[in-house]
């Protein structure tokens, strides 16, 4: 069974919008584990317009389960991350100004930067995972540089899962294929949902972890917390 991480940035997004701790983020988190998840993932932003820097330590403290830690390595990032050392650092290329991330590394063009950084989070024992269009050539590029696991960037097959969700996945099975067949390890990430997370899961071999957020943050508006974790974790079951 893939693990199911919950991102729970729009959770602090709440919070920062009436400038006090309502919704409560560290025990939002604490109750996200007691559901059922068995990750929590948080991706700072140098606005801090969700997630803020004084949270990640906070949470270190706190989380029992995956610990993972997403966003673009700048110093201040790279900084942060070694200081709390997470179970896992997810490298994603987005711009400051960027309402979401929206596109993988370029494993190639970036390879003696993203080598370095890698470099440096695994000397600190943390496990390093790259954010990734589904393309052969960016799976090799990510097993080039040091990382190991890729996180595959989902949106375009959120987009297209309702015209035809066997062409949406194609392109990720075949990196998926590669990525077995290099050894390295494979989560996911952006846009999936109740409706499309089970058929992904079931088309990708070897699928380890999934990063839900936005999608899983809405669901609970509806259902309730509990009741919407125990529905991601029925999706991802075999």
């Amino acid at each position: 069974m893939a693990r199911l991480s919950i991102n729970i940035n729009k959770v602090a997004l709440i919070r920062n919008a009436r400038g006090s701790n309502l919704p409560n983020l560290e025990q939002f988190a604490i109750d996200c584990e007691k559901f059922g998840a068995q990750g929590i993932t948080v991706h700072p932003r140098p606005d801090e317009r969700h997630i803020t820097y004084a949270d990640v330590p906070s949470l270190k403290s706190l989380v029992t389960t995956e610990y993972n830690i997403e966003g673009n390595p700048t110093p201040k990032f790279l900084e942060l991350v070694l200081k709390n050392k997470p179970h896992q650092a997810t490298l994603v290329p987005d711009d400051p100004n960027q309402l979401t991330s929206d596109h993988g590394w370029d494993t190639i063009k970036h390879e003696v930067f993203l080598t370095e950084v890698i470099s440096e989070l695994k000397a600190a024992g943390i496990r390093t995972s790259l954010f990734v269009d589904p393309e052969r050539k960016m799976v090799e590029g990510a097993k080039k540089v040091g990382a190991d696991r890729i996180e595959l960037y989902t949106g375009d097959y959120a987009h297209d899962f309702k015209k035809n969700k066997h062409e949406a996945v194609a392109s990720f099975i075949e990196a998926a294929n590669v990525a077995n067949d290099i050894g390295i390890g494979i989560n996911a990430g952006h846009d999936l949902n109740l409706d499309n997370l089970r058929f992904f899961k079931n088309s990708i071999p070897n699928l380890l972890e999934v990063s839900i957020g936005q999608a899983l943050i809405s669901d609970a508006l509806y259902f309730g917390l509990y009741n919407t974790i125990q529905m991601y974790l029925r999706e991802l079951k075999n």
